[in-house]
């Protein structure tokens, strides 16, 4: 068991390129899933004796221990990758997970924050900071251009075209995407990376390695992680008395409702977003109702 699930993260980081995130994903879960299976399988437990019973058993038993459905379902989803993987290499007759089913999930509607709050929320960090330019630049970034934080912690400098106000960044699946920058947030960007070679002049450091060409750095001269960006926006919104709530990804909700809200075509949101499917962005649809509803009332010959 414990080869095969090596030879399955080795597929994933090398074959398919995937993050280093999603690899350790894909490790926490399936290592549970490995130890509980050994605890049904008893001695001798080998993955050709695993039956869609033991995974059933496992499904219930995360159940129990209060996992949320997304989180069981995210699992069963690895698990199913995994015997898939070893059912290609002939190392299974079939896949045991086929025709489990994860529990059924609640919708949820994306939470965002409307125009007038993040007015508040850019205008919070301190212009006269070499930290509080980095932190309007990245709060700036994250909506003017619906980045995920680890896009925006991912990015360096060649990836930035500032003339042309764009930007390359890598999402899921290191899928490439065009994304664009408004004039507000190129004019906070070029406020940084000024501030950001003064930063290192002051620490007197030369950076090597993943850090030599991070856009985002930290008050050290390494690059941003995305919970340091976590961080620091909890820490704007409690200054602004905005909604605690609120996350990074919040920033990428509120840069797709606002576009829809303001007459944006959903397709060109879809790849603006980098979403592989029109169904995954038109959630954005059931909470940008103000057109809708100002369409209705111009048009609708009773609406008044």
């Amino acid at each position: 068991m414990d080869e095969a699930l090596a030879d399955f993260l080795r597929h994933l980081a090398l074959e398919k390129q995937a993050s280093e995130l999603t690899v350790k994903s894909y490790r926490e879960d399936l290592t549970q899933a490995k130890d509980f299976l050994r605890t049904q399988l008893g001695n001798g437990a080998t993955l050709d004796k695993v039956t869609s019973r033991h995974l059933r058993a496992w499904l219930v038993w995360l159940h129990e221990q209060g996992y949320a459905k997304t989180t069981v379902a995210r699992r069963l989803a690895a698990a199913r990758s995994w015997f898939r993987f070893l059912c290609r290499r002939g190392e299974l007759p079939a896949n045991p997970a086929d025709g489990l089913r994860g529990p059924r999930q609640e919708k949820k509607l994306p939470h965002f924050l409307p125009e007038s709050d993040l007015a508040k929320l850019f205008a919070a960090p301190p212009a006269d900071s070499l930290l509080g330019r980095r932190d309007r630049a990245i709060l700036e970034a994250l909506y003017s251009a619906g980045l995920r934080v680890s896009e925006l912690t991912g990015l360096n400098r060649n990836d930035l075209d500032r003339a042309e106000g764009l930007a390359t960044v890598r999402g899921k699946g290191k899928k490439e995407r065009l994304v664009f920058f408004g004039e507000q947030a190129l004019a906070a960007l070029e406020a940084w990376l000024s501030a950001r070679d003064a930063l290192l002049a002051n620490l007197n450091k030369q950076l090597a390695g993943k850090h030599k060409d991070a856009v985002f750095l930290n008050k050290n001269g390494t690059r941003l992680t995305p919970r340091s960006v976590g961080r620091l926006l909890a820490k704007y919104l409690a200054q602004t008395g905005l909604d605690a709530a609120a996350s990074p990804h919040s920033l990428r909700h509120s840069f797709a409702t606002h576009l829809l809200d303001h007459g944006a075509d959903i397709r060109s949101v879809q790849e603006l977003l980098g979403h592989r499917s029109l169904a995954t962005t038109q959630i954005y649809t059931h909470v940008s109702t103000g057109r809708l509803k100002e369409s209705y009332l111009k048009a609708h010959p009773r609406a008044k």
